[in-house]
């Protein structure tokens, strides 16, 4: 869904603007406009989306596309809804199974085909288990005491149970079920829970813990009903972890990536820095749980063979002033996991495995910290909060230099008193997407990537107008990688970084009643940022809110600075996408977030 699908960055040194893709280039190459390059297509019936033979879960569908103004376009002989020059953007549901849509306009016709796939719990084979239902399907490992619960799905009213290390573990039925919808649901307002009870299978389940260490093969599921008998392994076999001598896991790379559960569809927590070091106490495919309770990719790490549990203790702490940051120096006996909670005023970092014999600590007359605060509210954690002068949180960084943390917060910008002057002040812009990446594509198959880059560009020329010096993550169409964005932003240390994007929906949207400016943020000292730009633009620009969400995506993640992505408009909407591909509308659209960041800057 054009930005919050994927994002990327580049960069440029002329009149302020800096580019470290190609420092010693001062030529800039001209960008044209969306009128332009998307006229040739206008005159053609077309349909961008879907594409024919696509499959989906979704119960409708929206078909995004153009014909000329004068004349009906019909699908499936009823003529649709256009916008005055000529898009579309209807939504039809879904039946499950194939779905034939034709389109004609005057003598062309273009057929589609939508599949509508899934959308219901697996049934059993008649007296038979869902294979794929025994847990575990993958290999796990726990620790001795620690509760197993077994799951299995079969027909109703069965005797089920599972042998495991000479325990038969009888399971019972849960009876209702219900099924979560996936976050994207959020974007549609469609995000209710839905009943999967069925009167053809049962969720079958109970729980046993095991005290011996050592590997206890598969688990086998037996099941009788109507006088039949199935037995059957599940795929994934379970290890019993000996805790006195846990496997260390090291962070490895840029960070770890910290999660609730053992795949990518948990949330993040407070990614670990390079060199954190933690036990393992529990293994699920190719995920390791750590002895705080968060989960990470093997990839993340290198494992250390069998040692004592890592602790440390902690002493005395200091702080350091350096250019435009204050460093706070954690001297540890071992690199410790570590966790980040950020309020209005306050900043807190949180010590795991360690026990505090804190009694001295140095934090001098500082630019952004007031006070220091400590305490230990549990005997495996030590919590730190900083009582800060503003509200307003600028970034942060953590790293480890052997086994002293140090925590690194930045200096608020000096700030012209003189309205819109942004002298002094670093700007990153990120047009999203790029080279292969389209993003999303409006109805005359017109590519995000490109308006992106337009719009980016206009809005670097009106902030350099205003004294401050911009860094733009790509001036052509090229393909980056979400991590050279991220890395730019890093070590580029801007006031402020902004993402550039234009929206699309998940299939179940409604394309033509879906338009409106969109603010995304993640950490907490962008959300101000995020709000005030939402509000700012929707008001002078009189345009539709689409909202202000919080939303975990690669480039609003850093936190060197306050991070923000920009959702300007709805490539789908057919009326919407007239006012983004405008030339006149793309300039103004560049003032008023120059404007607005100016504003925003200038609040006490």
């Amino acid at each position: 869904m054009g930005a919050i699908a994927m994002e990327h960055q580049f960069g440029f040194i002329l009149a302020g603007v800096m580019s470290i893709s190609s420092m010693g280039s001062l030529a800039i190459a001209p960008v044209a406009s969306a009128n332009e390059t998307h006229q040739e297509s206008q005159d053609d019936f077309s349909v961008v989306y879907p594409p024919n033979g696509h499959e989906t879960t979704a119960q409708q569908i929206f078909l995004i596309g153009t014909a000329p103004p004068d004349g009906e376009v019909r699908v499936n002989g009823v003529v649709i809804e256009r916008s005055p020059a000529g898009h579309f953007a209807p939504s039809f549901p879904l039946e499950r199974g194939n779905n034939s849509f034709m389109l004609e306009f005057q003598d062309q016709r273009i057929e589609l085909t939508v599949t509508r796939s899934g959308g219901t719990s697996p049934v059993p084979d008649g007296s038979m288990f869902v294979s794929e239902s025994l847990y575990p399907t993958v290999n796990i490992a726990r620790l001795p005491g620690e509760s197993i619960c077994f799951e299995a799905i079969a027909p109703p009213n069965a005797e089920v149970s599972v042998r495991l290390s000479d325990q038969v573990i009888p399971l019972r039925s849960s009876g209702t079920g219900v099924a979560l919808p996936p976050n994207s649901a959020v974007l549609t307002q469609q995000n209710s829970p839905t009943d999967i009870t069925s009167s053809q299978a049962a969720t079958y389940q109970g729980c046993h813990s095991f005290l011996a260490p050592g590997n206890l093969g598969n688990p086998s599921y037996q099941l009788f009903h109507n006088g039949q008998e199935q037995i059957q392994p599940a795929a994934g076999t379970i290890d019993i972890l000996d805790p006195s001598t846990p496997d260390i896991a090291e962070v490895i790379g840029r960070s770890g990536a910290a999660r609730t559960g053992p795949s990518t569809d948990y949330s993040r927590l407070t990614p670990l820095p390079p060199g954190t070091q933690s036990a393992i106490t529990g293994r699920e495919s190719n995920w390791y749980r750590l002895d705080y309770g968060v989960w990470i990719r093997d990839t993340d790490v290198t494992v250390k063979p069998g040692a004592a549990p890592l602790r440390s203790l902690i002493r005395s702490i200091r702080s350091r002033q350096t250019d435009g940051w204050t460093e706070v120096l954690f001297p540890l006996q071992a690199p410790v996991p570590i966790s980040v909670e950020q309020g209005d005023d306050t900043f807190t970092l949180i010590l795991h495995n360690t026990t505090a014999q804190t009694d001295t600590i140095f934090v001098d007359n500082d630019p952004i910290i007031r006070r220091l605060d400590w305490t230990q509210p549990s005997p495996d954690n030590v919590r730190y909060t900083f009582r800060l002068h503003s509200e307003q949180q600028w970034g942060y960084t953590l790293r480890y230099e052997d086994t002293t943390l140090i925590l690194a917060l930045r200096h608020p910008p000096t700030i012209s008193p003189v309205r819109n002057d942004l002298e002094g002040i670093r700007i990153v812009i990120d047009p999203g997407h790029g080279g292969e990446e389209l993003g999303a594509r409006g109805p005359t198959g017109f590519p995000e990537k490109d308006v992106n880059l337009i719009v980016s560009s206009l809005l670097r020329d009106e902030l350099v107008q205003r004294g401050a010096t911009v860094f733009m993550t790509r001036e052509e169409d090229v393909t980056l990688s979400l991590g050279d964005r991220i890395d730019q932003i890093n070590q580029l240390e801007p006031t402020l970084a902004l993402s550039i994007h234009y929206n699309a929906l998940p299939d179940n949207g409604d394309a033509i009643n879906t338009a409106g400016i969109g603010m995304f943020w993640y950490n907490p000292q962008a959300h101000d940022l995020s709000v005030f730009l939402h509000d700012y633009l929707t008001i002078t620009l009189d345009r539709p809110s689409y909202g202000v969400f919080w939303n975990n995506l690669a480039l609003t993640r850093p936190t060197t600075a306050p991070s923000v992505l920009l959702e300007l408009g709805f490539m789908i909407n057919p009326t919407e996408f007239e006012w983004i591909v405008d030339s006149q509308e793309q300039q103004r659209l560049a003032g008023a977030i120059a404007d607005g960041i100016a504003e925003w800057l200038q609040q006490p």
